[in-house]
């Protein structure tokens, strides 16, 4: 079950300082007495804390993430409805909701706020860290946290179906859907009664989010041109897959939160403030498995390859599925032996604590 701490306070880049700030996790395992077996395990945009559920074949003995050995965590990120601080969170002295005075959250922002979280909860050093989509970029942020002693503070890194930065072209389709958002009636500047939100334009955005989750041929594959004959409107089975879609995630998200996640994953670039993006990959000395999807529409296969050529300390895997970028979510088994292989090889090879 979610476990949630409270951080005093929290300065985040743009300025803002809240107070009582609450951060959702869960764990896996037992942490050592040195604090330093800890795995962390990085949700996508709508992801929550339950890795058994949306990560089930990674999570288990001899898996990838395996508690026999990991301490796994996974911290719920800020700006999303499961627990951490959000635009729903209410604010400490008022008590009504952030709302859209909620501050403009960053992936730096995240791996600063997690980083406190894990130091309260004991962690002194991570082991790996994984994650998928938004979760990679949290992974490849990660890779800048340091001891005080300046060793890295996580000694290797999964990122998954993510390049380095977020490009022209994933930004295009995170604004797409915030304005589908913005054009619900409800929106009004993201002023909204919490028992009446904007339902029809975050489905819209869900909507048009699967189609860049998945790929042609899996489309054409699954659905083809049927179409559903118990229907009054006759809608085509993709309609209607699209539709169920957006009608499930309403029901179980905000909009405020989705168009916040988007807008921190648009923050995504490894290189801000450091320098050039090149340079920067190529100072990254934590070992690092990069894993593609070869059907990745969203996160193409060249962004990957590209950090594998910059990385130092990579190893390369190619998920080959043709579900497009949601596949890091449904092959299981094969994301899970990928990742654990690597593990396990570089158990066998490591010779530095800091490696």
């Amino acid at each position: 079950m979610p476990q949630t701490l409270t951080l005093p306070k929290f300065t985040f880049e743009d300025g803002t300082t809240l107070r009582e700030v609450p951060v959702a996790y869960q764990t896996w395992g037992t942490l050592n007495a040195a604090g330093t077996n800890a795995v962390l395990a990085c949700h996508a945009l709508t992801g929550d804390t339950d890795v058994a559920d949306w990560w089930p074949g990674l999570l288990g003995a001899d898996r990838a993430l395996d508690p026999t050995r990991d301490f796994v965590v996974c911290l719920n990120v800020p700006g999303s409805p499961y627990g951490s601080v959000s635009p729903l969170t209410a604010h400490p002295e008022t008590g009504t909701r952030y709302g859209p005075d909620f501050p403009s959250v960053t992936t730096r922002d995240t791996v600063r706020l997690h980083r406190r979280a894990l130091e309260q909860l004991g962690v002194r050093r991570v082991a790996c860290a994984v994650g998928g989509s938004m979760g990679g970029m949290h992974v490849l942020e990660w890779a800048f946290e340091t001891t005080d002693d300046g060793a890295p503070f996580v000694r290797s890194l999964v990122p998954i179906a993510v390049g380095g930065r977020h490009t022209a072209w994933q930004i295009g389709w995170s604004e797409a859907q915030r304005q589908a958002i913005y054009a619900d009636p409800k929106w009004r500047d993201g002023q909204y009664p919490p028992d009446d939100p904007p339902r029809s334009g975050l489905a819209t955005a869900r909507m048009m989010a699967m189609v860049s989750y998945r790929s042609q041929p899996s489309f054409e594959d699954r659905f083809g041109r049927e179409v559903m004959e118990e229907r009054d409107d006759r809608p085509y089975a993709v309609e209607s897959y699209l539709r169920y879609q957006g009608d499930k995630l309403v029901d179980r998200f905000d909009a405020h939160c989705y168009v916040q996640l988007t807008k921190q994953m648009d923050t995504h670039d490894v290189a801000r403030g450091r320098g050039d993006y090149e340079t920067v990959l190529a100072s990254i000395q934590q070992p690092t498995l990069v894993v593609g999807i070869d059907s990745d529409v969203l996160y193409p296969l060249e962004e990957q390859e590209e950090l594998a050529e910059h990385l130092p300390r990579t190893t390369m895997e190619v998920l080959s599925a043709p579900h497009g970028h949601d596949s890091f979510l449904l092959e299981l088994d094969e994301l899970s032996a990928m990742v654990a292989g690597w593990r396990a090889r570089r158990d066998v090879t490591s010779t530095s604590v800091t490696a």
